[in-house]
């Protein structure tokens, strides 16, 4: 069966409560999970916290006169949201992200990361509760706009702007159901859109690039992992949210150069894999605001086409950084626009802009 019929399928089983199909077979799963646990003794476990990244990027930018609100930016995701397996603050993907939302738009940006290590889909209702606040009704506000239910005159504004979500590798290894884990995230994109906030998804590392692992886990991991993105996408892009794949990226370049991409438990990127991940996903972030240049311009130079989101789901997670849309603004669901943005590189030495403060409470 074709990656595009295999993600639509459990796609569609995520939004009617169906069973869906299996992202591998009952033998190969046993192999997988007995592999798993093989290479999680290789591995070890990584008791280590994530650096607090929240605070405020491009502070300077607010000294302007005249100059806008901040940009709110809220992580949620698994343990390569958090920025597990850094050191410092502005080595995690949010701050990367976050500083250079604010570089590109000549605007602060507040960062609020909520993402957990070990969490799989099934913990996004609780982070986007801490997001939003239970409770919150539909209807927050345009981006930018400082508007929302709790945000009187002069009041804070709590719903952000954009959120960022990376989520799947945890539901590979901790045997939620590809179904499941498709329908917690459909869940969650849709409560953000509704309160107002634009969603850009992470999809689905590749497993398959993690160094301690072998075949045949290796060949086994990349397809679920490869196919719970697909379906992630299609999820996502249907209900507004945009997706940038990170399985490809994280494949041959993760492959290539194992000792400077991943971090010293050799599972969880290293300062210079995180940066490669947030270059991938900076273009999409900035585009989902309306601050990329030449966001209305189709470069046919870089294969940007329409096709049915099932397809452009399948394609997109056979490169890394390619970027998936609903067409026409979000008006044509069945119907997306690839983009296959320009790669951009940056190593561990180019940190970027350090938040102004910081806070303890990330909920995480």
């Amino acid at each position: 069966m074709s990656m595009a019929r295999v993600a639509r399928r459990v796609a569609t089983a995520a939004a009617y409560g169906g069973g869906g199909v299996g992202l591998l077979g009952g033998v190969a799963a046993g192999v997988l999970l007995a592999e798993v646990r093989m290479a999680r003794r290789t591995i070890g476990i990584n008791d280590d916290v994530p650096p607090v990244a929240d605070g405020l990027y491009g502070a300077e930018y607010g000294a302007v006169p005249g100059s806008r609100v901040p940009w709110r930016l809220a992580f949620l995701g698994d343990s390569t949201a958090a920025g597990l397996g850094v050191q410092r603050a502005r080595e995690t993907p949010a701050a990367l992200l976050a500083a250079g939302l604010a570089a590109m738009s000549e605007r602060p940006v507040e960062l609020r990361n909520v993402a957990l290590s070990g969490a799989r889909s099934d913990d996004l209702e609780r982070q986007v509760d801490l997001v939003l606040g239970p409770g919150r009704e539909p209807g927050g506000g345009e981006p930018g706009g400082g508007g929302g239910p709790e945000s009187g005159a002069g009041g804070p504004r709590t719903v952000p702007d954009v959120c960022v979500l990376i989520i799947g590798a945890n539901d590979i290894t901790g045997r939620l159901s590809p179904a499941a884990s498709v329908t917690y995230l459909a869940r969650a994109v849709a409560r953000l859109r509704e309160a107002g906030c634009q969603v850009v998804v992470g999809t689905c590392p590749d497993l398959g690039s993690v160094e301690p692992v072998w075949p045949p886990l290796r060949w086994l991991a990349r397809t679920a992992s490869r196919r719970l993105a697909a379906a992630q996408t299609i999820a996502a892009v249907e209900l507004g949210g945009r997706t940038v794949s990170l399985g490809d990226l994280l494949g041959p370049e993760f492959a290539a150069r194992p000792r400077e991409m991943f971090g010293p438990d050799h599972y969880h990127p290293s300062a210079q894999g995180y940066a490669t991940a947030a270059m991938a996903m900076l273009p999409t972030l900035c585009a989902t605001l309306g601050v990329w240049p030449q966001e209305g311009r189709m470069e046919t130079g870089r294969r940007e086409s329409v096709l049915p989101v099932e397809r452009a789901a399948a394609e997109a997670v056979a490169e890394g950084g390619t970027e998936v849309t609903a067409a026409d603004g979000g008006r044509r669901a069945p119907w997306a626009l690839l983009r296959h943005r320009r790669r951009h590189r940056a190593g561990a030495e180019e940190d970027g802009p350090r938040p102004e403060r910081s806070r303890t409470g990330s909920g995480a």
